[in-house]
């Protein structure tokens, strides 16, 4: 009757002051409505896809295969899983933080696992190309939460994974979408189901955005260096805002020339 609403697990704490007219108070048990979560939880549990055969999997990575235009094809083991190719764009906005002073990891580096990133104790922070591309051969076994701690690696950066997100860009009706990624997905099962064409679906790696910033995450170092860019920024949208502004007071006096002959 007073509309009240709550979870089911904390009814016995809630003491209602309703009154129903000829029976008293109310019981939270007697205006209780039938529970209904567990029927919609159970409806999406029972819409998730079912497990491939490896027979479903070879068949569909010949079809996968039969599309590739290069030599990035992906490969079914005797156990049932598949290694593959995905790229994974990097959109960061925020510049990362990479050892000071190392020299590129070399291909002998990367044959011995050797990590520079724990040979100096230096930092310095820089920004990443904007929009670069990077390619992974991965397994079906290989999660979200992996792909982004290689990324880091092969790029020497020693932030917090934690930090960054991987998305899927995906394109419909003309309209470009993204959707967070968990860190338990496995990225060469989508590309799989998706096909090679990286205009249906690709791979991008952006900050974590969770809604407040966690400044606490972040290094004194780091902290200045986003003081200095916003300082820039704030520059730079000045230096704009006057430059569109004196044009167009250049417009306002040549038009205010050019009309002073005129009659009228």
């Amino acid at each position: 009757d007073c509309r009240y609403t709550c979870h089911q697990e904390c009814c016995s704490l809630i003491q209602l002051e309703c009154r129903r007219p000829g029976q008293g108070q109310l019981s939270p048990d007697s205006t209780l409505l039938p529970a209904c979560s567990q029927n919609v939880t159970q409806t999406v549990e029972e819409a998730k896809p079912e497990p491939l055969t490896i027979q479903e999997i070879k068949q569909k990575i010949d079809k996968y295969n039969a599309k590739v235009t290069n030599c990035l094809l992906m490969k079914l083991n005797e156990d049932g899983s598949y290694t593959g190719f995905i790229k994974v764009h990097l959109k960061l906005r925020r510049p990362v933080t990479v050892p000071a002073g190392l020299r590129p990891q070399s291909i002998y580096d990367a044959l011995r696992d050797v990590n520079l990133a724990q040979m100096t104790d230096k930092r310095t922070s820089f920004y990443l190309p904007l929009d670069a591309i990077k390619q992974l051969h991965i397994s079906s076994t290989t999660t979200v939460s992996e792909v982004i701690q290689g990324l880091l690696k092969k790029f020497m950066v020693v932030d917090n994974p934690q930090k960054f997100a991987l998305f899927k860009e995906m394109r419909r009706d003309g309209q470009v979408l993204f959707q967070k990624l968990p860190l338990t997905e496995y990225p060469l099962y989508l590309r799989l189901l998706a096909g090679p064409d990286t205009e249906l679906l690709s791979f991008v790696l952006k900050e974590n955005e969770t809604g407040e910033v966690e400044w606490d995450a972040f290094s004194i170092p780091e902290l200045q260096n986003f003081l200095m860019i916003l300082d820039k920024e704030e520059k730079d949208k000045i230096q704009q805002v006057q430059r569109k502004y004196e044009k167009f007071k250049q417009k306002l006096q040549q038009s205010l020339k050019e009309a002073r002959g005129k009659p009228g």
